[in-house]
């Protein structure tokens, strides 16, 4: 259930991530400006994919925004603390281009890393009745 609930969570995590870290590099954006830029929309699609699930089940947009952040802003902190942090100390990956190998690899590491860091703290919060655990009340996955 753990490692299912962080998929959950890295496919919104990598669809902001990446979308971030292309964009930010696409348009020159300073490292900082990308790394935020990809935090906010890891967090925008993350809760985004949580709230499409629970508004299908019926609940009003103002409860599935609290589902989502009880099931997903500690999951979504843990992924892009150590995604991002991944990315600004591999020399050269933020400073590559989006044509570049280092690039693609380094955030590709990243979000494999994030998983696997990530589904221990997500195992931990669900055997409390806590983060995504909250999500299994409207819907399945």
């Amino acid at each position: 259930m753990a490692a299912q609930a962080t998929l959950h969570c890295l496919t919104g995590c990598a669809i902001g991530e990446i979308l971030g870290m292309v964009l930010g590099t696409a348009f020159g954006l300073h490292n900082g400006a990308t790394v935020v830029l990809s935090v906010l929309l890891a967090f925008v699609f993350g809760y985004a994919l949580t709230m499409r699930g629970v508004l299908k089940a019926g609940l009003d947009v103002g409860a599935a925004v609290k589902v989502a952040l009880a099931a997903d802003t500690v999951s979504i902190l843990v992924m892009e603390l150590i995604d991002n942090t991944v990315m600004m100390t591999v020399p050269g990956a933020m400073d590559a281009g989006l044509g570049d190998l280092l690039f693609w690899v380094a955030l590709a590491g990243s979000l494999a890393l994030a998983f696997v860091l990530t589904v221990p703290v997500n195992k931990w919060m669900i055997g409390r009745g806590q983060g995504h655990a909250v999500v299994h009340a409207y819907h399945q996955h």
